[in-house]
């Protein structure tokens, strides 16, 4: 191997932002919490930096890089950008909350961006070293970061509960990349591809394997039934966390799923698609109707999550570029819309109040009308009524399961979001409908209230012109598919 066999210009983005949050955490060890947020723009500075190497990056062909294991694909390019700007998104609405609760500090900087780039890296990996090793280098700062509060008990337990059922999974996929490796003798996923097509690799072993992987995939995309952790977490964490954790890593599992199943076990897709049917069915059935009992948004908004993970899988499953198209379409907007939801819950809450009970949400109306209108956006969204960008997020989904003749299972798509459209209704009632409890000013910088709004009317403006998404979305995947 040579320097330029590696190749690693293909992967600047990543030195790039290894090498910025290195001197960030170097960088902030010499300044005093009254200097904080000269740390915070550095870490703006960074995000800015890399998604302008990735979108000049995009302009070039697809390259593999070090000998193998690493590709800048569009599917890559387009997915990294997406997360880039929603760990943006958590930093710029998460500033005054974190700076109310002592956690404005270094490392929730630092470990926000390895987790970006554990990200960025899974996104890439055509091998499973690399793969496992950008999951991990996800999951461990994401543990890190729930836990992050010290002095309280519940981000404690959440942590610890993360961490041991995180592990597990782990474990779990590992198992089964080790069974996959010893069926076809090599780790690349190309090369996995290869054998398997041609009859060389051991079937009952890689089938074994592929049990294994699905768990590990089940598990990190919060799907039935390897949900239990989503809940706990999503309560027991920072809002800010609980918004990064739901937002940016969901398209970091898309690919991670795209790379495994779609490019090295393509030839087994009737083995898989099978599993992913039962978690889907699953998902969609237990976070909707669970849903509907929660009475604590941040609880409301993780088995929301479950359910619309099921909806994600729905499109994996068809085992097509345009289902792959529909799924990533999804991820981005799902992405967008539950960084505004958590963006209004992190607006309304204040030193000492976090404003998580849906009932806190009274009366919206008469203290913002404005925000109010934001959150009806953001419901109305996942919701998925129509005009708003998750009403074509779920029917893209939809036509691509009714082209592969499963007709049953788009209807009982439809019917699980009808259901599902209760909880969200729920709460544009009582902002508009019910008095308000609490009348204090809501008090956020002005960057947050900007981008905030930008975010919740892109619901709206993608809703209306959804065509040129899916298309950049759908070529993406296709590309990169048909150039492996």
């Amino acid at each position: 191997m040579t320097w330029t066999s590696l190749n690693a210009w293909a992967a600047a983005p990543e030195i790039f932002l290894l090498i910025a949050v290195s001197a960030i955490l170097l960088i902030d060890l010499f300044l005093s919490d009254a200097k904080r947020h000269v740390t915070y723009l550095l870490t703006l500075i960074a995000l800015a930096v890399t998604a302008c190497l990735l979108v000049n990056g995009m302009t070039h062909p697809s390259q593999i890089a070090f000998n193998g294991m690493f590709v800048a694909d569009p599917l890559a390019g387009v997915a990294k950008v997406a997360m880039i700007l929603g760990v943006a998104l958590v930093l710029i609405y998460g500033r005054s909350y974190a700076e109310a609760r002592g956690i404005y500090k270094g490392e929730l900087f630092s470990l926000t961006l390895f987790a970006l780039l554990g990200m960025m890296v899974m996104t890439s990996s055509l091998n499973f070293v690399t793969l496992y090793v950008g999951l991990e280098l996800l999951s461990l700062s994401l543990y890190a970061l729930v836990g992050l509060r010290r002095e309280s008990v519940q981000a404690t337990e959440a942590a610890m509960k993360y961490f041991v059922l995180g592990a597990l999974a782990s474990g779990m996929l590992l198992y089964g990349m080790s069974m996959v490796y010893g069926a076809t003798q090599s780790l690349d996923v190309l090369v996995i591809a290869q054998r398997i097509m041609s009859g060389e690799a051991n079937r009952l072993l890689t089938v074994f394997g592929l049990v294994f992987i699905v768990t590990g995939i089940g598990f990190k995309l919060g799907a039935v039934p390897f949900h239990m952790w989503v809940p706990d977490v999503y309560e027991g964490s920072p809002t800010l966390i609980a918004q990064l954790i739901g937002s940016a890593p969901k398209i970091a599992a898309f690919a991670f799923v795209i790379r495994i199943l779609a490019q090295g076990l393509e030839s087994y897709a009737p083995d898989w698609r099978g599993m992913l049917m039962i978690m889907a069915v699953l998902s969609l059935a237990l976070g909707n109707l669970s849903a509907i009992a929660q009475s604590n948004i941040k609880r409301m908004f993780a088995y929301s999550t479950i359910s619309h993970m099921g909806f994600l899988l729905l499109g994996i499953l068809v085992g097509t570029p345009v289902g792959y198209a529909a799924a990533f379409f999804y991820a981005v907007t799902y992405m967008l819309t539950t960084a505004a939801g958590f963006g209004v819950v992190m607006l309304l809450s204040r030193e000492g109040f976090e404003a998580d009970r849906i009932d806190d949400f009274k009366g919206l109306n008469q203290r913002s009308p404005w925000f109010a209108a934001m959150m009806l956006l953001v419901m109305f969204s996942m919701a998925g009524i129509p005009v708003f960008v998750g009403f074509f997020a779920k029917l893209a989904i939809l036509e691509a399961v009714v082209n592969m003749g499963l007709t049953w299972l788009a209807v009982y798509g439809v019917l699980m979001s009808v259901i599902g459209a209760f909880y969200y209704l729920r709460v544009v009632k009582v902002m508009y409908f019910d008095d308000a409890e609490d009348h204090s000013p809501i008090v956020a910088g002005i960057d947050a209230r900007v981008v905030l709004s930008v975010n919740c009317l892109l619901l709206l403006v993608i809703g209306l012109m959804p065509d040129r998404l899916l298309f950049l979305l759908s070529s993406a995947v296709a590309h990169s598919l048909l150039q492996m």
